[in-house]
């Protein structure tokens, strides 16, 4: 089959990594794959794919609103593909590049339109909501990572989608070379106590909600402990919030420190540490403690498995999405969503119980390892081939 995969960005989201990773594992299936999106500023992808990668430029500007970026960038990458030529699947893996689909298939340059929905974003910008609505009844084929959310598409939308669940790289993660101490070193803060949060500061995270869970399990944590945030690049304008986090910050005496890994003073609390090089993740999850993932939105949780596989606990929040595949005490602590302080208590415990340190460790990879990108594109693979069918 001849696939072309769309996504709007080249950094490591989870829609991102979905496509490059689906992307590879269906080429390795024996299909013609190649993979698009834009690419601001000459941006690369996150690391190089193994399929065929086009990246269509456009540029940033300063003070244009999300309404206007989205729509023009939009634009832009259907221009980009315009001339793309035939393919056997159209493949869109967010709202944005879905929305360059729809202007290509009503010129005929394509047939159908295959959208994966990884989560419904409750946007308050009636653009925003127009072009998630469209992207989602538009469309002819979808499918979601989760029941959950076929199940909300469904009842929201009325209409049916297919669940394909993401996949993970287990043995990577699992086959970090580096002790713990190592690690630690290698990322400039020893042996601290640290609590990696990997998705940036921002209102679907719980950002706020974390630093407060943070700032009352830090004398608990032991000596030095930091809260390590990686990741978080977008193309939403969360200033307001993130202003209110700094304040937050402030407000309860945490010194914080925005550079790369190594960079880090010692009397830091918490570190912003921006996006991370794919090559450095597993030696990040091996240099934490524990994972804090207080998401309100989720569509998988990629991350959590990813933590899971490199051996470390998730606190993740109590998410209808999560607990799918995730099993409170077995696999990783379930919080209550909103409350910092089971939040902090739970960090304390991923970071000091060794009995559930143990059980979560071995419970994490069990799960980690159910999910693979192979078995991902195999049913993709099936799915795709059904939709060929049906335009014949």
């Amino acid at each position: 089959m001849r696939i072309r995969l769309a996504t709007y960005s080249t950094k490591p989201r989870g829609g991102v990594v979905h496509a490059l990773q689906l992307a590879e594992a269906l080429a390795d299936r024996g299909h013609d794959v190649e993979l698009w999106a834009l690419s601001p500023d000459g941006a690369r992808f996150y690391r190089e794919p193994r399929v065929a990668a086009n990246l269509v430029p456009v540029e940033r500007r300063d003070g244009e609103d999300i309404e206007s970026r989205i729509l023009r960038y939009a634009d832009v990458l259907a221009d980009g593909m315009r001339d793309a030529g035939p393919t056997d699947i159209a493949h869109a893996e967010d709202c944005l590049s879905a929305r360059s689909m729809l202007a290509l298939r009503a010129e005929g340059r394509i047939s159908s339109i295959v959208r994966t929905i990884h989560h419904v974003d409750a946007f308050t910008s009636q653009v925003l909501l127009d072009c998630q609505r469209a992207s989602i009844l538009d469309v002819d084929h979808r499918l979601c990572v989760s029941q959950h959310w076929a199940d909300r598409v469904s009842e929201e939308f009325g209409v049916a989608s297919e669940v394909v669940a993401n996949g993970v790289d287990a043995d990577r993660f699992a086959g970090c070379p580096l002790s713990r101490a190592e690690a630690g070193r290698r990322f400039g803060w020893g042996d601290r106590p640290v609590v990696l949060a990997v998705g940036g500061i921002e209102p679907r995270k719980g950002s706020r909600l974390l630093i407060e869970a943070f700032a009352r399990a830090r004398g608990r944590l032991g000596r030095g402990a930091l809260l390590a945030i990686g990741g978080g690049e977008t193309l939403f304008d969360y200033r307001e919030y993130r202003n209110a986090w700094w304040g937050d910050a402030a407000r309860l005496g945490l010194v914080v420190h925005a550079g790369p890994p190594g960079t880090i003073p010692d009397d830091a609390d918490v570190a912003i540490l921006g996006t991370i090089a794919d090559d450095d993740m597993a030696g990040l999850y091996r240099a934490s403690d524990a994972l804090a993932f207080p998401s309100t939105r989720e569509g998988f949780g990629l991350v959590v498995l990813e933590a899971l596989a490199s051996g470390i606990p998730a606190v993740v929040t109590d998410l209808p999405v999560l607990r799918e595949h995730l099993e409170d005490g077995r696999d990783c602590i379930i919080a209550p969503a909103g409350d910092s302080g089971p939040l902090s208590n739970a960090l304390v415990s991923a970071v000091h119980d060794t009995d559930l340190r143990e059980r979560l460790r071995a419970g994490g990879r069990e799960t980690a390892g159910r999910f693979t990108w192979q078995a991902c594109a195999a049913r993709h693979e099936e799915l795709y081939g059904g939709m060929i069918g049906r335009q014949g």
